[in-house]
């Protein structure tokens, strides 16, 4: 599990990456999928194909695109528990049904830019809502500073935020996603199949947005490999839900970078 609060300033840092950096688009448009899924739920499997294939082409075409899997919990008594799964995820979801005034948690859920949601599977209504978002401006410009810190006291990715005109009541969220895990399922309603998934959110924290400027660390899995993670940053209303600024940075330095 991960620990959704950890925040602080930095102790000596051991086995220290270099310092990535992340801006997102000066007044550009952008897109934050965050998808409610579960390896319990045998509807999900074709919403994680469409995630992988919008983050495929963002990457492509070098598009602001940014997608989320939060694997939830309330699947795990069904047979098998999701090795991925948090309540904290569960509970965000809920924020979210209330927001909307729906009340009720579903997957595989889609949420563009946290005010329009559809099942995740629909590929007409996730390209429609990317394509509009793509083109509102952000309104609170983003940039993050990242490093990956192994010591003694576990490991950690310390993010250093920079945020223009964040707006009242505002939070920002900070998630450590990772690419190409892949698992077997040997109960449950995927039984038998081999799930490969990419976008998992490995740690997440949402703090509230006081000062143009801080610090966020999290504490993340021993096996996050972090050649195939990224950093994702995003400003959003509390009230609302809507996001209003987003960026994302790959968690390795490239040799010779």
């Amino acid at each position: 599990m991960t620990d959704p609060s950890r925040t602080g300033s930095t102790s000596a840092r051991t086995q220290s990456s270099p310092q990535e950096r992340g801006v997102g688009p000066a007044g550009g448009g952008f897109a934050v999928v965050e998808m409610f899924t579960s390896q319990g739920c045998n509807s999900c499997p074709p919403a994680e194909e469409l995630l992988t294939e919008i983050e495929r082409e963002a990457r492509q075409e070098g598009q602001p695109v940014y997608a989320l899997g939060f694997h939830v919990d309330y699947w795990d008594d069904l047979g098998w528990p999701d090795p991925f799964a948090d309540g904290a995820y569960t509970t965000r979801q809920g924020a979210y049904a209330r927001a909307f005034g729906s009340g009720g948690l579903y997957t595989p859920q889609m949420i563009v830019n946290g005010t329009v949601e559809f099942v995740g599977s629909d590929r007409r209504r996730a390209a429609t809502a990317i394509a509009a978002a793509l083109t509102e401006a952000a309104t609170t410009p983003l940039a993050l500073s990242v490093e990956d810190v192994a010591g003694g006291d576990g490991r950690r990715v310390v993010v250093d935020y920079e945020a223009e005109r964040p707006p009242g009541r505002a939070v920002l969220n900070v998630a450590v996603v990772e690419r190409g895990l892949e698992n077997d399922v040997p109960r449950g309603e995927n039984a038998g199949r081999t799930l490969r998934q990419d976008n998992v959110v490995r740690a997440f924290a949402s703090v509230g947005l006081d000062a143009p400027s801080g610090r966020v660390e999290l504490a993340v899995p021993p096996d996050l490999d972090p050649g195939h993670a990224s950093v994702v940053g995003y400003v959003q209303h509390h009230g609302n839900k809507a996001i209003v600024g987003a960026t994302a940075v790959e968690l390795a330095i490239e040799p010779g970078a």
